[in-house]
């Protein structure tokens, strides 16, 4: 079973009971496992199995995108998602931010976006980020790499920032400019308070603070 049908049997819901992901929406433990858990997707560190599945380093071992996504946030690392050109197009663009914040994912640097998701990226915090020159192809990644972004303290829209890689296992370095896709002032305000709803609440506190 998938993640998301492990959590539903574990709860006691029958295989006939499933329904589509659509269907539960409201339930944000089903909808995180569904993330990324498309059954035709094809993830490129595991590029010989078709689905939701990816390898965990340093162990190497092929797990679910969430078991992965949870043994990461275990350990203490924030992930980044290396992608192509449209990232983000389908149907349910505000549960593709959603879950893609919820396992930990604090970057995406893609050769272009769809436009709605790009924004639902800043507005629950994850920095979107597009490749100035060639994709991610040139850059031959085996998802072991260890990636840092520079600039990030004076970050403004549209800014040019740097990403730099490192691989453990051979030493290999890499560094390349990448778009901030912040478009705007506003959204960088959202960004900065880790979201739209993060920044609202403060402003609420704050409101509520002044008027005492």
């Amino acid at each position: 079973a998938s993640p998301a049908g492990e959590y539903l049997i574990g709860h006691g819901v029958d295989v006939a009971d499933f329904n589509g992901y659509g269907a539960r929406r409201g339930n944000h433990e089903v909808m995180m496992r569904g993330t990324f858990a498309n059954i035709r997707i094809r993830n490129k560190i595991t590029p010989d199995i078709e689905g939701g599945v990816t390898k965990h380093f340093p162990s190497e071992q092929v797990i679910s995108i969430y078991d992965a996504a949870m043994r990461y946030q275990s350990e203490g690392r924030p992930l980044i998602v290396f992608a192509g050109k449209e990232y983000g197009t389908g149907s349910s663009r505000d549960w593709a931010a959603k879950g893609t914040k919820l396992l930990g994912v604090r970057a995406v640097i893609a050769e272009s976006f769809e436009r709605i998701h790009r924004s639902n990226l800043v507005g629950m915090g994850v920095l979107p980020l597009q490749f100035i020159e060639e994709g991610w192809q040139r850059l031959g990644l085996t998802g072991e790499e260890i990636v840092s972004i520079r600039g990030l303290t004076e970050i403004t829209p549209r800014k040019t920032l740097y990403v730099e890689l490192y691989r453990p296992s051979d030493g290999r370095t890499a560094r390349f400019p990448v778009r901030c896709r912040i478009d705007t002032q506003t959204e960088l305000e959202y960004f900065r308070s880790g979201g739209v709803m993060p920044y609202v609440l403060r402003n609420l506190a704050r409101d509520v603070e002044a008027a005492e």
